[in-house]
């Protein structure tokens, strides 16, 4: 059986989460209510309508309730004008309980039952009593939502070491995981201050260049290793992956650089007519 869906955002970088058309005309940029595990949302559609089968849903599947009306709308945007309060109140209980805690933002669902907050932290927190204040102030339920600190990064922004403006604030949905192991792979420094992000956590753009690497490996000596020239045999002392080159060290010390298609592992390798190679030592 086939289904009609469209992925939903419910901000501008946020993750697509798909719902059922509800045999709606819907188009990309269409804002729609949907309602979630959070309550009512107000959320823009970012693709046309597609047709999945059952095999490709993993979970049932929600229908969009109906296109934002004005109402809705309105709504909305009384809800982002209470925010900047909501964080400065927020922040005046957190200090009065003396909590470790940094609040990132926060957000009311579209009817105003819940009001969500985030916030960063090095361990647990024991909000418990910041949230019987927050209750007693707004009068509403109240959530309050740990996050990572890539999150965190994402969502207060910044200026990566690039000098460009932070790849979680500009393009990034979903984060992927990154290892030290790429950054070797990649021949980084392993000092921290130096592979780490604003966030404090390995940067994100080590990932992007991770599958050409370990392809660039499979093609390319190792260091240490000996491969022929046509100057002669010689050992990598360093490879440069990005200009797909070698710098090889001769037995007088000398070292040249060569592009990986003027290597070999042995001396026939360099040419299909052995006797047309120059005289080259072993």
């Amino acid at each position: 059986m086939q289904h009609q869906v469209v992925a939903i955002q419910f901000n501008r970088l946020g993750k697509k989460y798909y719902f059922s058309s509800n045999n709606l005309e819907l188009k990309r940029g269409d804002l729609v209510v949907v309602e979630t595990i959070r309550g009512l949302e107000l959320g823009e559609v970012v693709t046309g309508i597609l047709e999945i089968s059952d095999s490709e849903i993993v979970s049932p599947l929600k229908p969009i309730l109906r296109l934002a009306n004005y109402e809705d709308l309105k709504a909305h945007k009384e809800n982002l004008e209470k925010e900047p309060y909501v964080i400065q109140k927020t922040s005046e209980f957190v200090r009065q309980n003396d909590l470790d805690m940094k609040l990132l933002n926060c957000e009311y669902t579209l009817d105003k039952s819940k009001l969500i907050i985030y916030f960063t932290a090095e361990g647990r927190v024991d909000f418990r009593e910041l949230v019987k204040d927050l209750a007693n102030e707004f009068h509403v339920r109240i959530e309050l939502r740990q996050v990572g600190a890539r999150d965190g990064a994402k969502v207060i922004g910044g200026i990566g070491p690039c000098g460009r403006q932070t790849c979680c604030t500009t393009f990034i949905r979903e984060f992927e995981p990154v290892s030290i192991k790429m950054a070797k792979n990649q021949n980084l420094s392993l000092n921290p201050s130096n592979i780490s992000g604003v966030c404090g956590k390995l940067l994100c753009c080590i990932r992007y260049e991770d599958e050409n690497y370990r392809d660039f490996k499979k093609e390319m000596p190792n260091t240490n290793t000996f491969v022929w020239t046509l100057d002669g045999r010689g050992k990598v002392v360093d490879v440069n992956y990005s200009m797909q080159s070698v710098s090889v060290q001769f037995k007088d010390g000398t070292t040249k650089d060569y592009d990986i298609n003027e290597i070999a592992e042995t001396k026939e390798e360099l040419s299909d007519d052995v006797s047309l190679l120059p005289n080259i030592e072993d």
